[in-house]
């Protein structure tokens, strides 16, 4: 958003005393469908949004980083030389950003910024990967390699995995570093190949933040993850990918409750996620709905993810004859639920369901509109 642009510039160009070399944005994302599959190996189907984390920054001279970060009134100081874990925090994902190059084998150099984001943090729309890929694209700027987004992506999944301590898959950084102005995009979490998937025609996408809360290392997201490597190791595959339907329904008694559950999950929500990029390619709201309407059952009744601020979020939504589907969206347990709804009534859809969800919960949501908007970029003007 201009706004922010603007406040990195101005801030940078205060602390500074003038203005950035290098200027680079990274987005959040919301997940239309697909949750839980991308550790699978399965299929997402993510857009990038409007809302982003951006640094303006120069290099320095020698191997140390200095970031002011303006959402916390804080500033992050460390060297490449020597990097040592901290407290959680968000300085942490771009400590884990440089540690993971390292240990890649990239030669970083030294450089000092100001970030700021309006991803909000905690909400299920992937604002620490978008730090992840901000901080990656701004020591590609400053030391002279390509941002290749399924190389970053990789490397910041990396960051979650070893250096945060969440064992999610790859999807989100994926999205982060190689979204599509105009169209949501189907990744194969296996290979990284990539399809478009546009939006039916006349349709925009709702996220609707609950209010909630949630982290990800304290939740069940790991708990979760380990149910589905049992139920594949069960059946002898892989990944929760390779099995089929059939063969999960044929045997699927001899399995525990919980490992049950997790897998027929999974098997069903990349299934539905194929066939969401069908119904997308065809122009088809309504399906597309339909589908987006059973992956919330599934992950609320098989995965065990939702809450009763998400499914009165849901409720609301779906209520309103404007909407084809919704569905809670992100790790799960908190955070954002989100609606496909016919453009020309979208403004009364926000404006009811808001104040339905409201009456319901005591909650105070904050819905907003959101285009399929580009991925990690340095912004040249």
């Amino acid at each position: 958003m201009t706004d922010i642009k603007q406040q990195v510039i101005d801030a940078f160009t205060a602390t500074y005393g003038e203005a950035p070399k290098t200027l680079v944005r990274a987005p959040g994302r919301v997940n239309l469908i697909g949750e839980h599959t991308d550790y699978n190996d399965g299929f997402v189907l993510p857009m990038a949004i409007e809302r982003a984390v951006w640094i303006a920054l120069r290099p320095r001279n020698d191997r140390t980083v200095i970031i002011k970060a303006l959402d916390f009134e804080d500033t992050v100081q460390f060297s490449l030389d020597k990097i040592e874990r901290g407290e959680p925090s968000p300085a942490e994902y771009m400590k884990g950003v440089a540690h993971i190059m390292l240990d890649a084998g990239y030669d970083l150099k030294g450089w000092e910024g100001v970030v700021k984001g309006d991803v909000p943090i905690g909400a299920g729309l992937s604002s620490s990967a978008a730090l992840e890929m901000a901080t990656a694209q701004a020591f590609a700027a400053v030391s002279g390699f390509d941002f290749v987004p399924p190389k970053m992506a990789k490397l910041g999944q990396r960051v979650e995995n070893e250096w945060i301590g969440v064992q999610s898959g790859i999807m989100d950084q994926m999205i982060s570093a190689a979204g599509k102005a105009g169209s949501a995009l189907l990744i194969d979490c296996r290979s990284l190949e990539t399809e478009l998937a546009p939006l039916p025609d006349g349709t925009v996408i709702v996220i609707m933040d609950t209010g909630t809360r949630r982290g990800l290392v304290g939740s069940a997201y790991n708990e979760r993850r380990q149910q589905c490597e049992e139920a594949a190791e069960f059946f002898g595959v892989p990944k929760l990918r390779d099995l089929d339907i059939t063969t999960f329904e044929a045997r699927m008694h001899d399995l525990g409750d919980l490992p049950r559950r997790r897998a027929r999950h999974v098997i069903t929500e990349n299934n539905r996620t194929l066939q969401a990029r069908d119904a997308m390619k065809s122009n088809d709201p309504i399906i597309l709905g339909a589908l987006m309407d059973g992956s919330h059952e599934s992950m609320r009744d098989d995965f065990q993810i939702s809450s009763d601020a998400l499914n009165a979020m849901v409720e609301a939504a779906r209520k309103q004859k404007s909407c084809f589907g919704a569905r809670m969206t992100g790790g799960g347990f908190a955070g954002c639920a989100v609606a496909l709804v016919k453009a020309d009534q979208v403004d009364d859809f926000v404006e009811i369901v808001a104040k339905e969800y409201q009456e319901a919960t005591g909650n105070t949501p904050a819905l907003y509109v959101s285009q399929p908007a580009q991925g990690t970029m340095i912004i040249k003007d």
